[in-house]
């Protein structure tokens, strides 16, 4: 039992909430336009997860490989990291991660069959940004990239992919729905990124905040919570969302204490409670959708 909590954790479970609630957005978004199928919307859901387990493994696998995560680093220091703490070997790890995919693409090469051959590129496009985001000869992630990355696979990707299992249509309304919670998720990573500045240009690896400097990076993110925001306001006024939508506001408490903050001084914890925030953000998004289905 001891041994699949460490795997359980090594997969960074809590984590998973931001793929639920992407899967969730485009799903109930493709309810507006028609009927809603559970069973779809599970098979998406499952694919998704498993894909996210293995980029969290796969990412591990590849930073520990590299020699980027150590005793030393950061993520070591508030969350599990079986690898680095030596409970599991990169051999299993690299296994567990194949096995991941394999049943992610089973799960995929269904939904092709029965949805249609244009989901492939969705696909496709989910696999590359999670294989190579730390993996070579690409490894985007160290070339200030993974932001963009976290953006397309959680915004356009995820949402997109939803509804178009849902619709079997790709829609831009979607698209346009998808942009505020991609972009929360990013700021996930860019909180990261601006607390580990020294440990990365110690470690060789560029990212958006050394590229900017620690005060443009901590603007940058500022910034980003604002037009989030801002995003579903004006799709709330104008469409493709409605005023249910402005439910979201009810998190602007704790995005204003996380805007404070962080505008003072970085908090070590400052990803984790980004995080917070994306899952506020993202279930009342949801949840608005919903509502303006039933109602």
């Amino acid at each position: 039992m001891q041994k699949y909590k460490i795997w359980f954790l090594a997969s960074r479970p809590w984590s998973f909430t931001m793929t639920a609630i992407s899967v969730s957005v485009g799903a109930s978004f493709a309810s507006l336009h028609g009927t809603f199928s559970w069973t779809l919307y599970l098979l998406t859901l499952l694919g998704s997860i498993l894909v996210h387990g293995a980029t969290n493994l796969i990412n591990d696998y590849y930073d520990v490989r590299s020699g980027v995560d150590k005793q030393d680093v950061s993520t070591v220091q508030y969350r599990p990291h079986p690898l680095v703490e030596g409970e599991l070997s990169l051999k299993g790890v690299l296994f567990v991660s194949v096995i991941l995919y394999i049943l992610a693409g089973l799960i995929g090469f269904y939904l092709i069959i029965d949805r249609g051959l244009d989901l492939l590129w969705l696909i496709f496009a989910g696999f590359f940004f999670s294989l190579t985001y730390t993996a070579p000869p690409l490894k985007y992630k160290y070339y200030a990239l993974g932001e963009i990355g976290v953006f397309l696979m959680w915004g356009p990707v995820m949402v997109e992919g939803a509804f178009f299992v849902q619709r079997q249509a790709f829609s831009l309304s979607a698209l346009w729905v998808s942009l505020p919670f991609g972009i929360l998720v990013t700021l996930v990573l860019l909180a990261n990124n601006l607390r580990d500045i020294a440990y990365d240009q110690r470690e060789g690896i560029s990212t958006l905040p050394i590229l900017f400097g620690k005060q443009q990076g901590s603007n940058l993110y500022l910034g980003l919570i604002i037009l989030a925001y801002l995003a579903v306001v004006i799709m709330a006024l104008v469409g493709p969302l409605t005023l249910w939508s402005l439910l979201v506001l009810l998190s602007l408490p704790m995005a204003i204490r996380l805007f404070k903050t962080v505008a003072q001084e970085l908090p070590m914890n400052a990803d984790a409670r980004t995080a917070q925030l994306d899952t506020l953000f993202g279930v009342l998004l949801v949840i608005s959708i919903v509502l303006d289905r039933l109602l």
